[in-house]
């Protein structure tokens, strides 16, 4: 009966996180991540296919005998399963699960199914963690109803924008239409067939294996449109970049209503996945009244500003059983809390109703075992979407069966093979598959069936079968390969075909795409008939010089434009060149490192010669331009090492400088080979000498060193790893290009220098023989003690600790004392780690004396 939240429901505040916010913020690949880093858990999803989804990916992961899926319709479940992915109402109710996650949490709003969602929100937890994952709306009732959570909000990855209304025929490839019925998707997917060569088809009536088979045909540019229902809206992670909405009302079961911005953007939601930006609008020329977006409904879209719920749905979810009116009474019992409401009539309570006015029914339906199975009958799910009437008769003819014992397997595979049928129309599958599926909810039942395994093996066979069938007859109908009207005008002369190129980089003719440029490569249409290529590369070949032309005008345009402006379109890329995203040029070996030679991209050569060397000219010119600043240190030296007067000695050493990125160790300059007139050159080529490196201060630049890198790896030059910024210290094994490693931390050469100069400046005024370091410069830049001591070590400077407090004795310890004698030379020395024995300063010192 309602009341407090069961014991298990409890926990403190670690063990309950909420993770709100927008569709396409990583929630669900998050609690992928955590159901897979704990010894066990469940993950419980709105939809089979989710759940399905979900469950291929951890089965990848943890391997298939160790993942369980259950839902209604299917039930794999490995002995030694220890990570379960659900349907909500299958979620097991286990205590010993280390993880549990709650997806599409905000669904406790739902009429239909909200109550179930509700119960898991409140009751099911796991032992280490629970993840509600959801709408940031969710937010005042999870305050509300779970004070122990702990709330994350997560921002979208990508920005979702409204477009101006667009006709069918001017929607962008890759793009999904939605609407709210049946007729308006057929009607969709009709028109898109002949403006674009045919559509996908998702409803929230195809099984799940049509759905996928519909979903993978658009993924893999079959066809580049979906027309969908608002069932895209749950959880599929599709290529969208577009979502345009056919209308924005739908008839809800009760009434016919406008959408609220929270559907709304739920379905938008799916344009633009991950860091990709996405778009949304509605269709134009529709013929509604309620085709436009309101501003304030696309403000609260794009801003995700979405009013927060004030109340989900709760239903008693451990009636008692004692008789029929108990049973009815407990499901129809008010909420103990205001933050909770009476879900309207469930088809499954609707159902109980109905059947227990029946007396014939009522009658048969006697003690506590009897009721609790009736119930479990009642609430087999109204896959036919037929309404409480049929539905109610089809478990009265289930009851008269189940109330005897089991249902016999002569019985259950009849009427598996009476919908073993896949001949029939679009309608008529979509009948047996949803018949199909109520089977597959009986067939798992091992309380309800013998040979529970066969007759679920044989259910999923039948269901595989129509499912392919459907999936055959929507291609059918509604995928075809265009046949380009225009073209067929003008017969074989392709000459007369108007073609001109969009600002998207589309070929078209009179409006009809052919083709697209992907940089300066024409590719044309996939969705043309065999037929139609011959013609589509013959119009091309005829029109496309003079469209190459205009591009390279353009490329050669955007190189000669100031820096600011460049960055927008032109930008160097892992030896690349690229324009709006599209490879044009690449470095290689130039005769030497600092200045590389520029390649044009093969699909360039189509250009007209007088073009193609504009465009070698101003990409060299903008290349010159790019490299010249961040390089000019090195080219300096450069410059020097080609000089005679220099010396082969100080040649020598330039040269291996400007291949060692600008810092070398001095172990390795041999300075010993230069005289006094070529040391004096190094200062005034502005490198410096330093205690373990020559080094270019104003070459400790990331963009000079990255744009170095770049060229060292057209060379082929091996080398360090180059930072993305300049930090003081680097934590890791390795150093970066300009780092040198003292035990587990890295530090920047020139702070090296900064750090033994003020170290001599003690030194040098210090009037004991022994003095004391202050490690406070270093501990500023976040290197530790005992990286700074083996700093110091390395450079010369001995350490002896204060003696201990003798016994009885109070006060602070003598602190360390130093003092410095010339280093040897110990080549080994710098790559010994450092051994620290506690945690303490004294001890780190201590360690390097031994």
């Amino acid at each position: 009966m309602a009341g407090p939240l069961h014991p298990h429901a409890r926990g403190d505040r670690k063990t309950v996180k909420a993770v709100l916010g927008p569709t396409n913020t990583g929630k669900t690949h998050l609690a992928i991540e955590r159901l897979c880093a704990h010894s066990s858990g469940a993950i419980g999803f709105p939809l089979r296919l989710l759940a399905r989804e979900v469950y291929d990916r951890v089965c990848a992961i943890k391997g298939a005998q160790n993942v369980a899926l259950i839902t209604g319709e299917e039930r794999i479940e490995p002995k030694n399963a220890r990570w379960h992915l659900c349907t909500v109402e299958a979620m097991p109710s286990r205590p010993d699960l280390a993880f549990v996650a709650l997806d599409e949490a905000q669904l406790a709003a739902d009429p239909e199914r909200g109550h179930v969602f509700t119960d898991r929100l409140l009751n099911t937890r796991g032992r280490e963690e629970t993840m509600l994952l959801g709408s940031a709306t969710l937010e005042p009732m999870v305050k509300a109803l779970v004070p122990e959570a702990e709330i994350v909000t997560r921002p979208r990855f990508s920005t979702l924008t409204h477009t101006e209304p667009k006709k069918l025929s001017r929607i962008p490839p890759r793009s999904a239409i939605v609407a709210f019925s049946a007729e308006q998707v057929y009607a969709m997917a009709e028109m898109l067939r002949r403006f674009r060569g045919g559509a996908a088809v998702v409803m929230g009536a195809l099984s799940p294996q049509t759905r996928n088979a519909q979903v993978a045909m658009y993924q893999s540019g079959e066809v580049d449109y979906l027309v969908a229902t608002d069932a895209i809206g749950m959880g599929l992670n599709l290529d969208v970049n577009h979502v345009a909405f056919a209308g924005l009302s739908k008839y809800d079961g009760h009434r016919h209503r406008r959408l609220t911005t929270a559907e709304m953007a739920q379905i938008a939601g799916r344009a633009g996945r991950h860091h990709k930006d996405g778009t949304f609008g509605a269709l134009a020329g529709m013929g509604g009244h309620d085709p436009e977006f309101a501003p304030e409904e696309v403000y609260a879209i794009e801003e995700h500003r979405f009013p927060p719920l004030t109340r989900l749905f709760w239903r008693e979810a451990e009636p008692r059983f004692d008789s029929l009116k108990i049973l009815i009474e407990d499901l129809e019992s008010p909420p103990f809390r205001p933050e909770l409401a009476t879900p309207p009539k469930a088809i499954d309570l609707a159902v109980l109703k109905r059947l227990a006015e029946d007396p014939d029914i009522a009658d048969t339906v006697r003690g506590r075992g009897s009721v609790q199975r009736f119930w479990q009958a009642c609430s087999l799910p109204d896959f036919r979407q037929q309404g409480v009437e049929t539905h109610a008769r089809f478990v009265a003819r289930l009851w008269q069966d189940l109330r005897r014992g089991y249902l016999g397997a002569d019985y259950v595979a009849q009427a598996i093979a009476h919908l073993d049928n896949p001949s029939g129309d679009i309608d008529t599958l979509q009948g047996r598959i949803a018949a199909i599926r109520s089977w597959s909810y009986i067939a798992q039942r091992p309380d309800w069936v013998l040979a529970r395994d066969e007759m679920a093996a044989r259910a999923r066979a039948v269901e595989t079968r129509l499912s392919d069938a459907l999936h055959g007859r929507l291609t059918e109908r509604f995928v075809n390969r265009r046949t380009t009207v225009l073209m067929r005008k003008v017969g074989g002369d392709a000459g007369l075909l108007p073609v001109r190129l969009s600002d998207a980089g589309t070929v078209l003719v009179d409006d009809e795409p052919i083709g697209h440029l992907e940089g300066f490569r024409f590719i044309v249409d996939p969705l043309a008939r065999a037929s139609d290529r011959k013609l589509l590369l013959a119009a091309a070949e005829r029109h496309l010089p003079a469209l190459l032309d205009r591009r390279a005008e353009a490329l050669a345009g955007d190189a000669r434009l100031d820096a600011a402006e460049q960055a927008k379109a032109l930008h160097l890329d892992a030896g690349r060149i690229r324009w709006h995203e599209e490879t044009v040029a690449r470095l290689d070996r130039g005769k030497t490192l600092l200045t590389p030679r520029l390649s044009l991209e093969p699909a360039l050569a189509a250009l007209p010669p007088l073009a193609r060397g504009k465009v070698e000219r101003a990409l060299s010119d903008w290349l010159v331009r790019k490299l010249a600043s961040p390089l000019a240190p090195l080219r300096k030296l450069e410059a020097a090492g080609s000089a005679c007067e220099s010396g082969p000695a100080l040649r020598a050493l330039l040269l291996h400088l400007i291949e060692a990125g600008g810092v070398l160790p001095r172990d390795e300059a041999k300075l010993e080979r230069l005289d006094a007139g070529q040391r004096e050159s190094l200062r005034k080529l502005g490198i410096r000498v330093g205690t373990f490196d020559l080094f270019v201060p104003a070459f400790l630049k990331p963009r000079a060193l990255a744009l170095w890198a770049m060229a060292a790896d057209v060379r082929g030059l091996p080398h360090p790893p180059v930072p993305s910024d300049m930090p003081p210290v680097i934590a890791g094994k390795l150093a970066p290009l300009g780092y040198r490693r003292f035990g587990v931390q890295a530090l920047r050469v020139d702070l090296v220098e900064k750090l033994l100069q003020a170290a001599h400046g003690s030194r040098m005024g210090a009037r004991a023989k022994r003095y004391y370091l202050d490690p406070a410069l270093a501990r500023s830049m976040g290197l530790s003690t005992a990286s700074y001591a083996l700093l110091l070590r390395q450079a010369g400077f001995r350490v002896a600790t204060g003696r201990a407090l003798g016994e009885g004795a109070f006060g602070p310890p003598s602190p360390p004392l130093w003092d410095w004698r010339p280093p040897r030379p110990r080549p080994a020395e710098t790559a010994r780690p450092s051994v620290v024995a506690g945690n303490g300063a004294f001890a780190a010192l201590a360690e390097l004396i031994r």
